[in-house]
Order: structure tokens, then C-alpha cells, then sequence
């Protein structure tokens, strides 16, 4: 199984970034999707879920507003768009699969890809 993270970079404040996850070697039953993040020295933080196979989506509280997580093309890629970015979404950001839905609302999915470094300049 093999999870690649692609889009991070360094933007302003206010820009928007799109975050990419093509994900390879998954099973049928590895329809969970997520997308996670974590600041050094902090808990890691789930951002967004998809479930590829019935179309159930989840956005966390604290991004709802400004962030969206879709497929991109293929059920074995997902996207993160992210808009009105602040200091606050720096953060190591990680996708993950998992074959149950309620791992990815907890952060414990089965698979990992190695994140993407999204920097927010002021």
C-alpha cells in the first residue's frame, strides 16, 4: 500500500493551496479516506474524510469553512482544497486509508503516506 502526498508549500495568508493523495495498492475494503495534519510538539489533528464507496464525507469544526475534500479524478485519489489559509493550518499534512469509518474520525487509520509541508506566511 502505498499513500503519496502532493501540493504542500510555502503560501501567504489568505492564499489557498490544493492538496493531492493518490493512493495505490489499496483493497476494496480500503474505502476510508482522510486527510490529517500535526504541528511538532501536538496531537495530530483529522481534517477531512471521505468514504470513496458511498460518497459520506466529514470536515473537521475548525476548517469547515474554508476547506473541501473531494476525489480528484479516481476513487484512489483524493484532494484537499484549502482556502483562506492562516498561520494556524502550518502543519505536516498526512493522508491516510483505512477500511472503517470511524478510524479516520479518530486518526487511526491502517495506512499512512509520508505528509506534505504546508507553511502559511504572514
Amino acid at each position: 500500500v502505498q499513500l503519496v502526498e502532493s501540493g504542500g508549500g510555502w503560501v501567504e495568508a489568505g492564499a489557498s493551496l490544493r492538496l493531492s493523495c493518490q493512493a495505490s495498492g489499496l483493497t476494496d475494503e480500503d474505502h476510508v479516506l482522510g486527510w490529517f495534519r500535526q504541528v511538532p510538539g501536538k496531537d495530530r489533528e483529522t481534517i477531512a474524510c471521505l468514504s470513496v464507496r458511498h460518497g459520506t464525507s466529514f470536515v473537521a469544526d475548525s476548517v469547515e469553512d474554508r476547506f473541501t475534500v473531494s476525489t480528484d479524478g479516481s476513487e484512489n485519489t483524493i484532494a484537499l482544497q484549502m482556502t483562506r489559509l492562516n498561520s494556524h493550518d502550518t502543519a505536516k499534512y498526512y493522508c491516510a486509508a483505512s477500511s472503517i469509518w470511524f478510524r479516520c474520525r479518530t486518526g487511526r487509520m491502517d495506512h499512512w503516506g509520508k505528509g506534505t509541508l504546508v507553511t502559511v506566511g504572514s
